[in-house]
């Protein structure tokens, strides 16, 4: 290399490093630039509207009246049921026996392994297994011993049923000791007493919900009784009411109608049905009155329910993001379109010399006579003239709006809402309002926390 050449290189290594820690400069710069603006600048976290729905939750646990009517055995022995529990039984219809020697009853539960069952009756078993599998729920988990218990009395009587049947060239309602018991009128059988059956609406007592001595005593098939002890109990009408206590605000809400919808928190089914309210004791009650779904509840004294009072559809918002804002309110008939936008405003005179010069002004709301507007060029105090006329107005009434800040286009704009409906996370507000939000708007969470005109970052 030439000593030329040489000297160019040396004179060439300061300006490259002059060029980078330049360049550094400049990057470290824009870095500290925007962390301090970062740090510095508010910060608008945004929520995009939905639709949604919201259903006001008002669950209760409620007591079961129905017309019960106690069946006690008439001699002592071994009881051998023969109707299934929770099922209907004809007038007449065999329901139960008792074996006052116990011989009879040993070839009854000595019935074979495999009974001859009809047809129809593995059919209604096997629907009574689908509709207790689409029901079933993990946290209900005590209802899987319930249905334990129901199929295996079912299957009980219908094997007792079958064995009455093979002996019946041995065995009669006048074999001694022997006792045959038949439904007195038709009904559903149910094999529990609770002390409550005698109960009506004119009887029930505050006390009855949720006694901490509740006891629902179960009779138990193939066991031995004494005479005088419940065999069964026949509910005999579908017609049965529900009464739990409810609040005042509810009382006065409920007073005007008679008939509400429901939902049973067992298996989530609703359906409608009529009811009234009373006073017992300084408390409000509301009663039900239903003519169906007996058979579904005949082994509870106490059932959960829902009153589907409330379920409001609209725009759905976090109640995060409402706030209020106060506006001045001025006469419409002040208003007119001018300046370079024919924008709507106002003509506003000059406190010193009088001269009249036109404010475009933001509109927020509505009502018959005024506008709502912003304090943007306007105060208290502002006096302001009407188009082609003399006549003067002093910007001076307030009035406060609920809303939240729209951001779409990068900086927030109070936009007013009307609440349907309101929990603590989120409300329904009314969609398709003039001056107010759409679906899909974006909006600021907390909206406490914004002004109107803030940039978003």
């Amino acid at each position: 290399m030439s000593k030329k050449n040489e000297k160019i290189i040396k004179y060439r290594r300061p300006y490259h490093m002059n060029i980078g820690i330049v360049v550094f400069v400049i990057i470290l710069i824009y870095v500290l630039f925007h962390a301090f603006t970062y740090f510095t600048t508010k910060h608008i976290r945004i929520y995009e509207v939905t639709q949604g729905t919201i259903a006001e939750n008002h669950t209760y646990q409620g007591f079961i009246i129905r017309q019960e009517q106690v069946v006690t055995a008439p001699a002592s022995g071994y009881l051998n049921y023969f109707a299934g529990d929770n099922s209907k039984t004809a007038w007449n219809n065999l329901v139960y026996s008792i074996d006052e020697t116990g011989k009879i009853h040993d070839q009854l539960t000595a019935a074979p392994e495999k009974p001859d069952l009809n047809s129809s009756y593995f059919k209604g078993l096997k629907s009574e297994v689908a509709q207790f599998m689409q029901n079933y729920d993990n946290i209900s988990f005590y209802d899987v011993y319930s249905f334990k218990e129901k199929v295996n009395g079912q299957i009980t009587g219908a094997v007792s049923q079958n064995a009455l049947s093979q002996m019946s060239d041995t065995v009669s309602a006048s074999s001694e000791g022997f006792h045959l018991e038949y439904a007195g009128q038709p009904g559903l059988v149910s094999y529990y007493t609770d002390g409550y059956e005698s109960v009506t609406l004119d009887t029930f007592s505050p006390s009855y919900l949720q006694p901490l001595d509740y006891e629902k005593k179960t009779i138990a098939n193939n066991s031995q009784i004494e005479a005088g002890d419940p065999v069964y109990k026949l509910i005999t009408s579908e017609d049965w009411n529900i009464i739990f206590p409810i609040s005042e605000d509810n009382y006065q809400r409920l007073l005007e109608d008679t008939v509400i919808e429901i939902k049973f928190k067992k298996d989530n089914t609703t359906c409608w049905v009529n009811y009234e309210l009373r006073m017992i004791e300084d408390a409000y009650y509301m009663v039900l009155f239903l003519h169906n779904h007996m058979i579904r509840f005949a082994g509870e004294r106490y059932i959960d329910l829902e009153l589907l009072l409330d379920k409001q559809t609209g725009l759905k918002i976090p109640t995060s993001s409402i706030t209020e804002k106060s506006f001045y309110t001025v006469p419409k008939d002040y208003f007119s379109r001018g300046g370079d936008s024919n924008s709507l405003g106002l003509y506003v005179q000059n406190p010193e010399d009088k001269s009249i010069s036109f404010v475009p002004t933001a509109i927020y709301n509505q009502l018959e006579n005024v506008y709502f507007i912003d304090e943007d060029g306007i105060s208290t105090g502002t006096v302001i003239r009407k188009p082609d006329s003399n006549d003067t107005y002093t910007v001076n009434s307030h009035a406060n709006l609920t809303g939240v800040y729209n951001v779409n286009k990068g900086y927030a704009v109070f936009k007013q809402i009307d609440i349907l409906f309101q929990n603590e996370e989120y409300a329904i507000v009314r969609p398709g309002m003039d001056f107010g939000i759409s679906l899909y708007d974006h909006i600021a969470l907390e909206g406490g926390s914004v002004a109107e005109d803030d940039l978003i970052n």
